[in-house]
């Protein structure tokens, strides 16, 4: 605290007036400081409300993304196991239409086994009755 000089009817007017001015300017100082902090509160509370707003876009942004996600994960899975199913079912049948061709041919070349029997019969037949033209041939001959 400041002490001030006495003079007849009370303190130094100058040192009092001097005093009282650097009061003033000290505290518009204070005063301006204190609007300028305000200003700034303002302004950082006006930040922080932007920054939450986008904090609370890009929480529902990322909520989306990851409903999105689960959905693409669950369609992908039910295409594989319905295309698994479809590969399955087109794999048997390819199998039966296989077993099915099997079959076929294997009554052909049984069929095939037959008739080659049926024709060695008929040939052999044949056969064997040219030789006995062969042989009454030669029977002919000789009693001529």
């Amino acid at each position: 605290m400041e002490k001030f000089s006495y003079e007849t009817n009370g303190y130094n007017r100058s040192e009092v007036n001097q005093f009282i001015s650097d009061v003033i300017t000290q505290t518009q100082d204070i005063v301006l400081r204190c609007q300028k902090q305000r200003d700034e509160i303002i302004d950082l509370k006006k930040q922080l409300e932007h920054y939450q707003n986008i904090e609370d876009t890009l929480k529902i942004a990322v909520i989306r993304a990851q409903k999105v996600s689960e959905d693409i994960k669950r369609m992908a899975n039910e295409e594989s196991e319905s295309i698994i199913r479809q590969a399955k079912d087109n794999a048997s049948i390819i199998v039966n239409e296989a077993l099915i061709r099997a079959n076929n041919i294997d009554k052909k070349a049984e069929l095939l086994e037959k008739n080659m029997e049926v024709f060695k019969k008929k040939l052999k037949l044949i056969i064997n009755q040219q030789l006995k033209v062969i042989d009454e041939i030669e029977v002919l001959e000789l009693e001529s």
